[in-house]
Formats: structure tokens, sequence, C-alpha cells
């Protein structure tokens, strides 16, 4: 007989004992602060491997958990694959930095800062110039429920036509985009591209980042079939995004993500 065992998902196992990743719990903001920036770097290392590089665009915030009007985010001009621990900064709404040796991607202060400021339920958010991603955006359509993976985000995303395709360097443009972020985990600026955002966790954010690029290479792999795809009916999309599209699923998606890199990128928390 199985253990009750109290849930939020379906995923979690209802018996005791077994080996499953646990949601983190902490003593202090400073021990909380730490394990936030240790993810972060770990989703930067993680864009790095999917190849999300593109220069110095690119860019992944999380709020701090003891001064909420400030965020963590990668160091302008560092490679995914070079950020760690100690090149990370701290930056503020207004994209001054207030701790740390490197400067501040203005495109990621002028949208991230917007949505962080606008929505204070959000705590991080992804954005980098992807190959499918980029691609898919200048159609200027969602995605469809063409897989169960891309149910994920039935009605969960939307598509941004507000400044597109125009750099967003501009305060006013990060606001813009900013809106369309209400009650949604994912964003298709049209001919830009892909933004997650998590009310949950960095991990989280990045998984969706992940598997929204990967569901836009899928859909195009389709369309250029020229074939009609049969979608998900949208009751059985909205059944499968319950299931497997929530925040707490894109961060258990994220633990082997992140217990990989651990054990192969020692020079992470350096």
């Amino acid at each position: 007989m199985l253990d009750s065992v109290k849930r939020i998902s379906v995923y979690q196992p209802e018996q005791r004992g077994l080996n499953f990743p646990e949601l983190p719990e902490f003593k202090t903001p400073a021990e909380e602060r730490l394990h936030l920036q240790k993810r972060l770097v770990a989703a930067c290392r993680a864009f790095a491997q999917q190849g999300f590089d593109y220069g110095f665009a690119g860019h992944l915030t999380i709020r701090d958990p003891e001064h909420p009007h400030l965020y963590w985010t990668n160091p302008m001009a560092v490679h995914f694959d070079q950020v760690r621990l100690s090149n990370l900064i701290l930056v503020d709404h207004e994209g001054r930095v207030v701790q740390g040796d490197y400067a501040v991607n203005r495109a990621g202060f002028v949208l991230h800062a917007a949505v962080h400021e606008a929505h204070p339920d959000i705590v991080a958010m992804c954005h980098a110039h992807t190959e499918y991603g980029t691609a898919f955006s200048a159609l200027g359509k969602p995605l469809a429920p063409i897989s169960q993976d891309a149910a994920a985000f039935f009605e969960d995303h939307v598509v941004i036509g507000d400044e597109a395709g125009q750099v967003a360097v501009e305060v006013k443009a990060g606001h813009r985009v900013a809106n369309a972020f209400a009650g949604v985990k994912a964003a298709i600026h049209q001919n830009h591209g892909l933004l997650t955002a998590s009310r949950h966790s960095i991990e989280s954010a990045a998984f969706w980042f992940i598997a929204l690029e990967r569901c836009c290479k899928q859909q195009l792999l389709v369309m250029a079939t020229g074939e009609t795809p049969r979608l998900v009916p949208p009751e059985k999309a909205r059944y499968s995004r319950e299931h497997v599209g929530s925040d707490y699923i894109g961060w258990l998606h994220f633990q082997p993500i992140y217990d990989q890199l651990v054990a192969t990128q020692p020079d992470m928390f350096t």
C-alpha cells in the first residue's frame, strides 16, 4: 500500500522513501540568495549547451529574495559558457549595477526590468536570440498544439507585435512588452524571438525557454512538409498543460540538467 503524501503534481511519487527532487527550504535570505545565484549560473550554462549564444545577446534574471526591487543577471558580453558565480551582477529597475564588476545588457535591462517591475509575482525571466524561435517569431503567430510538448504552452503564451523587429533599448518598449506578460509564462516577440517568465524559479523559466525553442523547431519542421497537422483538441491540450505545463513541472524538468552541469562543470561556482 502506498503511503499518503501531499502532492502538487501527479509526477510526485505517492510512495515515501524514494529518491525524488524536493523543493528547497531556506533558513536565511543569504542561503536562498546563494541557491538562486547557483541556479542562475546553471541556467546560463544550460543555454550554452543548447547553443543559444549569439554574441553578447541573451539575458537571464532572478529577483533577489531580500530586495525584490533588485535582480541578479548574467554580465554583459560574457559568453553563457563563461558565466560563473563570481561575475554575476545585481541590477535595479533603473538599470544601475549595484553589485558586480560588469556592465548590464541595455536591451536586457529594458525588457526584464520592465517585466519585473510591472509584475511583482514574476521572479525570473529568460531571453536569447535562438535559431528556431527567431525564425518562428517572423510568422507573427502563436504556437499550435501539434504535440503534447506544445500543449504545455496552449493558452499560456502570447504573440507580441509591439516594437516588432526594433531593438528594445528604449524604456517605453520594455513597458509595452511587460504588459503582455499578465498571466502567461511565455511570449513570442514578433521578428525578435522568445521570452519566458516564471512566478516560481529561474529553473522553470529556463526550462520553458528551452522547451519553447524546441517546440518552435518542431512546428517549423511540420510546416515544411506542406501537410496540415492534426492538432491536439483544446480540451486535451488544456489537460496536458495542467499536468505538464506548470511552473513546478518546469522546475522539475531542470533538476537533471542542473545535476549534470554540477557533475561536469565544476568551475560554475567559482
